[in-house]
């Protein structure tokens, strides 16, 4: 499910976590409405074609690039920015990539508009209106959810490991962060394949919020095996750039970072 080595340095994530988190390796050891041709170069002049048979026509020429340089990347979908011949591209198994009209060059990493009092994060809400809306489209039932305490005032979504120390970190705070409001949706998230056997158990416990503590504690979670959804948030992970745990967002796809304490979770949930 990776990119070949060298292919990886291309589409690597520009910036690691900003905050503490369990990484997978330490666990491994211009305007909407413009229409352009996917041979129109990343500086030339937008062509009258339709918008739909621009995007089919650079799906296609990127596709074909991919293929022809052995990346197993399958394009899922294609659409504008604000940035004149520059495409947010949507792949199965791995992060967002912006990808220049004639489809030569893809790059990801943080695409920042200046000109205003502050600096506008463009690649980072391109992809967390994706975020937005495949976690708008989880069902509850496969998630371990902590509700608020009272009404909720935030729900934040966290992808988690059991066996990390910083997702053990984060869990301690849980009564802290129900009591400010805040409603916590845990994603599962193995760091390596040895961890899957766990994540599993827990999320085909009877009661998945003891199976958790169970792990965190250091004991042995046993649970009978069922179709179980861990596999799917592995993947939902991928598509969205996670590379370690725990990994927080908040309902509108933002990410947060990784161990937050709950008083400067509150504040960077607070923030607009």
């Amino acid at each position: 499910m990776q990119f070949p080595k060298l292919a990886m340095s291309t589409l690597m994530i520009a910036s690691a976590f900003s905050f503490v988190a369990c990484s997978k390796q330490d666990a491994n050891q211009k305007s909407s409405d413009e229409a352009i041709t996917a041979t129109t170069s990343a500086t030339g002049e937008a062509s009258t074609l339709p918008e739909n048979n621009a995007h089919q026509r650079l799906m296609q020429t990127l596709q074909a690039n991919f293929d022809k340089a052995g990346l197993k990347a399958k394009i899922l979908n294609i659409r504008n920015t604000e940035i004149a011949n520059m495409y947010w591209v949507t792949l199965e198994g791995f992060p967002a990539v912006l990808a220049t009209a004639d489809g030569k060059y893809i790059f990801q990493g943080d695409v920042i508009r200046l000109g205003d009092k502050q600096i506008h994060h463009v690649s980072e809400d391109l992809q967390a209106a994706d975020n937005k809306a495949k976690f708008a489209a989880l069902n509850p039932k496969d998630l371990i959810i902590y509700p608020a305490q009272g009404k909720a005032k935030h729900i934040i979504y966290v992808f988690t490991d059991s066996s990390c120390p910083y997702c053990h970190k984060f869990h301690e705070h849980m009564v802290e962060m129900n009591q400010k409001g805040i409603e916590v949706r845990y994603i599962a998230w193995p760091r390596g394949e040895q961890y899957f056997p766990t994540m599993q158990s827990i999320w085909c416990s009877e009661d998945r919020k003891a199976a958790f503590d169970q792990s965190v504690s250091g004991i042995p979670v046993q649970a009978a095996q069922c179709d179980n959804p861990v596999l799917a948030q592995y993947q939902l992970g991928m598509n969205i750039g996670v590379n370690g745990t725990p990994a927080v967002y908040n309902a509108d796809g933002k990410y947060l970072g990784g161990y937050i304490e709950p008083a400067d979770l509150l504040k960077r949930l607070n923030e607009k």
